[in-house]
């Protein structure tokens, strides 16, 4: 059995998940390296040192740079506010230490380049936090995409969408100020990178961006509400993305509809343990979409549950990603989504402005 000494940035809601993610993957998975809590960091020393009681950690401390230079750390979570997520990333690899990033991959492409460049000079594990796209009901589909089941893609209709900003009469926070905390900012990198994941690279694009309320209880919103973009994959599909944190009624709207010559594809995270199956075939009077239950027959699934239909949740998907995380720095590369995917997704989104700023197509490639 061996070791592998893990500190954490951030003990707010990601900090606790990628804590209970770490103590618990090595019995999910019997992983080859097993992780050890060694230091959490937050912004204040009392507060850290609750979080350290609380997550099951050795040490804890209000400077990150402490944590990076503990040689009990060997791997580090950064799961605190995209702004500080470049400077952690670069000193960390600096020292040698592998990173696990939380989306999006800095504030924007110009720090996510530097992120990748870093990462790949230092031969250090990296991987982004796009957590939604490993349930298993998503990887499955991956899985049918992939083995031509629905034949050749021809659309993609996606969104993220949720309603915790519905309200304005609410007043304004940290998320309504500043572009990399709005919409385009926190929930798009997330369905972008599964329609990356689903259909393949997206070539071009036009995007529509809006601030709906220009004001929350009385305080200037600076950032955008609701985005719709169009576009064009390499593999000759179309796409439609909707991205929106005021759609009523939405709580966790991740969700997809695929079309192929031969099938299609339904997924609703909401409902995340199914998927809906379209094949063309058999008689025209007994076609329909299949509800497919996820089971242990499924990825990733069995090493949580054995009942098919039971069904796995939102930590299980953090659980995933750590085992994909600590299984990566066992085997000396490192897995999908790393940084250089995490910064082709911010390409996009800064297409998607880019484009909405000029009324125009943009081409992915000028990004």
């Amino acid at each position: 059995m061996t070791q592998i000494g893990i500190g954490i940035i951030g003990g707010g809601y990601m900090g606790k998940a990628h804590a209970v993610a770490m103590g618990a993957v090595a019995a999910v998975f019997d992983t080859a390296l097993r992780p050890s809590l060694e230091v959490v960091c937050t912004t204040t020393e009392k507060g850290a040192a609750y979080k350290a009681r609380q997550f099951g950690f050795k040490k804890s401390t209000a400077d990150w740079r402490n944590l990076i230079d503990d040689p009990s750390v060997q791997a580090i979570v950064i799961a605190s506010p995209q702004d500080t997520h470049c400077e952690i990333a670069l000193a960390a690899f600096a020292r040698g230490k592998h990173v696990l990033c939380e989306k999006p991959l800095g504030l924007g492409l110009e720090q996510s380049r530097a992120m990748v460049a870093a990462a790949e000079k230092s031969n250090c594990i990296n991987m982004v936090g796009f957590n939604y796209i490993r349930t298993p009901a998503s990887q499955l589909a991956r899985q049918i995409i992939a083995g031509g089941e629905i034949g050749e893609i021809t659309f993609l209709r996606a969104e993220h969408t949720e309603d915790f900003l519905s309200d304005a009469s609410l007043p304004g926070d940290w998320r309504t100020e500043g572009r990399a905390n709005g919409n385009m900012g926190d929930l798009a990198p997330h369905i972008i990178n599964a329609a990356l994941a689903l259909v393949g690279p997206i070539t071009s694009l036009v995007a529509d961006i809006a601030t709906v309320h220009k004001t929350r209880g009385g305080i200037p919103v600076t950032n955008d509400d609701q985005s719709a973009l169009l576009c064009r994959f390499a593999n000759g599909a179309m796409g439609q993305l909707f991205i929106s944190r005021i759609a009523t009624g939405r709580k966790m709207g991740y969700a997809y509809e695929i079309y192929g010559t031969k099938g299609s594809i339904r997924f609703d995270q909401e409902d995340q343990n199914a998927l809906w199956l379209y094949r063309a075939d058999g008689s025209q009077d007994r076609r329909g979409f299949a509800k497919i239950l996820t089971g242990p027959l499924h990825p990733d699934y069995k090493p949580f549950c054995l009942g098919p239909g039971h069904g796995t949740g939102y930590q299980d998907q953090i659980i995933i990603e750590a085992r994909d995380f600590v299984q990566s720095i066992h085997e000396g590369k490192s897995r999908w989504p790393t940084f250089r995917d995490g910064m082709l997704v911010n390409q996009i989104i800064e297409a998607g402005w880019r484009s909405h700023e000029g009324r125009c197509w943009v081409e992915i490639s000028d990004v």
